[in-house]
């Protein structure tokens, strides 16, 4: 019998028997895309709204926006969108896990399968900088792809997670630019 403990003020039985999650998003990817921008793993919101970065505090969208100085996309179009009209991919690093605590931070996945990001990279060769928005993503990049050339210029973004409050969407957009050479 599962074991009921507090999560967050909300009663939640705890699963010993995690199952297998399996990324439920396709990359966002345009023929003209130039920089790769990697998370770990969609959070819970994101699965509920079916799109990357959907988690109401997750401070993603908004560094985009100051980065290209542009309007923040609300609607999942809008996004798509946004990410076409200033060349860039998404995906994750992350392609299959087992969710632990029934939360969305990083620390709570147990990561069996990495996306195969190399195979990626070769499909889509416009693509010029590949960068990650978590250490975990990190991580798990350079344990299971050690010897990939990629890893030598990846570049780790400050995360968007609100979590990563040293930082306000502002500075971390500056940190973004200045990292992406888009200055």
């Amino acid at each position: 019998m599962p074991k009921i403990v507090n999560f967050n003020g909300k009663k939640v039985k705890e699963r010993k028997n995690m199952e297998k999650i399996s990324h439920p998003f396709e990359p966002v990817v345009f023929n003209d895309s130039e920089i790769l921008i990697l998370g770990t793993f969609p959070s819970i919101k994101s699965f509920e709204n079916n799109f990357y970065y959907s988690h109401p505090r997750n401070q993603f969208w908004d560094i985009l926006s100051i980065v290209f100085n542009d309007k923040k996309p609300e609607k999942k179009e809008e996004k798509i969108e946004f990410l076409k009209k200033h060349k860039i991919a998404l995906w994750d690093s992350v392609c299959e896990c087992k969710r632990k605590n029934g939360n969305s931070r990083d620390d709570n996945l147990e990561i069996i399968k990495p996306c195969d990001i190399p195979k990626f990279l070769t499909e889509h060769p416009n693509i010029k900088k590949t960068a990650v928005t978590s250490r975990t993503g990190e991580k798990v990049l350079k344990k299971h792809f050690k010897n990939h050339p990629f890893l030598s210029e990846l570049i780790y973004l400050p995360s968007p997670s609100p979590l990563n409050a040293r930082m306000n969407p502002k500075q971390k957009a500056e940190q973004w630019k200045k990292l992406l050479q888009l200055t």
